[in-house]
């Protein structure tokens, strides 16, 4: 399973870093993520609220889940 976690702060990090532990789990990828971040999963450089563009990634990159933590992209509607 490749997942997607949306934000950069600390409650991104507890997530990616559990999610990383399952053993369903082949890839994490974390946008925009940060420098902890980024020794557990690969960072993307997509701002967490930029909805277009975490939705081409997905896309591109044939996630099969996303975790969103911050609330600015779910009241933008990334889960439209």
């Amino acid at each position: 399973m490749r997942v997607l976690v949306v934000g950069s702060g600390g409650r991104e990090h507890a997530l990616a870093w559990k999610i990383r532990q399952s053993p369903l789990v082949d890839k994490v990828f974390c946008a925009p993520g940060n420098g902890g971040i980024s020794q557990i999963a690969e960072c993307v450089d997509i701002k967490a609220d930029d909805i277009a563009g975490l939705t081409a990634f997905a896309s591109r990159n044939k996630i099969d889940l996303t975790v969103v933590g911050p609330e600015a992209p779910l009241s933008g509607g990334i889960t439209d």
